[in-house]
C-alpha cells in the first residue's frame, strides 16, 4: 500500500510540475518559432499543424529531473548507481536531440544532424552507459524468470546493450508521427516498467527507478495535455530519443529484456515496417506499403488520425498488460 501511495504522490508531482511547465515553454517556443518544417504530403494531410513549435520534450524531461533531483536531496528516494544510469541516458539522449531540433529550427528545414552523426552520438551514449554500468558489477546474463533460464552472453551482451539503446531510441523516434501517439505509448511503457521496478526487489536501486518512472509518467501525462489532437507543440527528437533510449536502459537494469519486447511491441513493429519498406525499395524497386512509418500508411488509407491513435495506445495498452503478467505475476 506503502508503494502504490508513493507511485500515485510520483505521479501527481509530475504532472502538476510539467503542466505548470508546459503553460510558460509553449508560448515561449512559439515566440523564437521553434517550429517543424513538415514533408510535402505530411504539409497537405496536416495543414493545421503549419507552426506548430517542436522541443516540447523538455515539458516532461525538465519536471522528471529537477523532481528526481529535489527527492534526493529531501533523502525520500536513495541515490544508486543504478538511478544514475538511467539519468545519464535520459540527459544525454535528450541532449543529442535537442542538438538536432535546435539545428533543424535554425536551418529552417528538416536537416538537422545526419544520420551518421546521429547514429555516432548514440552509440557513444551507450558504450558510456554500459561501461558504467559493468562498473557498478552487473552480470553479462540474460534472465527469464518465468522459465527458469539464465543465459550468459559474455563479450556479445556489450553489442547486446548497444543495439538495444540504439535501436528503442530510434523506434520512438520513428513512432513520433501523430498527435499524442509517441507521448501516450510511452507513457503507457514507463507505467508497465514503473510496476515492474516496484517488484524488482533484488535489484539495486530499482524502488528509486520506480519512483522515477512514475514521475515521469505523471510528466507525460501533463506534456499530452498539450500534445494531444490538436497538438500544441510536437515532443521532436529532444523527447524521442530520451524516452526511446531511458526505456531501453530501465529494462536492461531490471533484467527485463524479453519484457521490454511486449511493452514496446508498437515501437518495434513501426520499425520493421521502415526496415521492409527501405530493404524492398533497395532490392526490388517495389513499395510494400503506401508510405512508412505504418501510422502514415493508414493515413494513405483514409483513416482518422485520432483512429489510428486510438487502435495504436490500444494495442499498446494490451501488450504492456501482457508484459505485467509475464514479468511480474508468473
Amino acid at each position: 500500500m506503502y508503494q502504490l501511495t508513493k507511485g500515485v504522490l510520483a505521479i501527481m508531482i509530475g504532472f502538476m510540475f510539467s503542466v505548470i511547465f508546459g503553460a510558460i515553454l509553449v508560448p515561449l517556443l512559439r515566440k523564437i518559432k521553434a517550429k517543424q518544417t513538415l514533408s510535402t504530403y505530411l504539409f497537405k494531410k496536416h495543414k493545421e499543424k503549419e507552426g506548430t513549435p517542436t522541443m516540447g520534450g523538455l515539458i516532461f524531461i525538465v519536471p522528471t529531473v529537477v523532481s528526481i533531483l529535489v527527492l534526493l536531496l529531501m533523502k525520500k528516494i536513495e541515490y544508486s548507481p543504478n538511478l544514475l544510469i538511467v539519468l545519464f541516458v535520459f540527459l544525454a539522449y535528450a541532449f543529442l536531440g535537442f542538438i538536432d531540433d535546435f539545428l533543424i529550427v535554425k536551418r529552417k528545414n528538416n536537416e538537422g544532424l545526419t544520420e551518421f552523426q546521429k547514429l555516432a552520438g548514440q552509440l557513444i551514449i551507450a558504450l558510456i552507459f554500459f561501461f558504467i554500468y559493468m562498473k557498478s558489477g552487473a552480470k553479462t546474463t540474460l534472465e527469464i524468470y518465468t522459465l527458469g533460464i539464465e543465459i550468459d552472453f559474455k563479450w556479445f551482451y556489450g553489442i547486446f546493450i548497444l543495439f538495444m539503446l540504439v535501436a528503442s531510441s530510434n523506434a520512438v523516434n520513428i513512432t513520433d508521427g501523430l498527435d499524442g501517439l509517441a507521448g501516450g505509448l510511452s507513457f503507457i511503457a514507463f507505467l508497465t516498467f514503473a510496476l515492474i521496478s516496484a517488484n524488482a526487489r533484488a535489484i539495486p536501486g530499482a524502488d528509486s527507478i520506480s519512483v522515477f518512472c512514475f514521475i515521469l509518467v505523471g510528466s507525460l501525462i501533463g506534456f499530452l495535455a498539450f500534445n494531444s489532437r490538436p497538438a500544441k507543440v510536437f515532443m521532436g527528437d529532444t523527447g524521442s530519443l530520451a524516452l526511446g533510449g531511458t526505456l531501453a536502459t530501465i529494462a536492461i537494469i531490471t533484467k527485463h529484456e524479453l519484457t521490454f519486447i511486449f511493452v514496446s511491441g508498437v515501437f518495434i513493429f513501426e520499425t520493421l515496417v521502415c526496415l521492409i519498406q527501405i530493404i524492398s525499395m533497395v532490392y526490388f524497386q517495389k513499395k510494400v506499403f503506401l508510405m512508412t512509418p505504418f501510422h502514415h500508411h493508414l493515413e494513405k488509407l483514409g483513416w482518422n488520425e485520432r483512429d489510428i491513435v486510438i487502435v495504436f495506445l490500444c494495442i499498446g495498452l494490451l501488450l504492456s498488460m501482457a508484459a505485467i503478467v509475464f514479468g511480474v505475476w508468473i
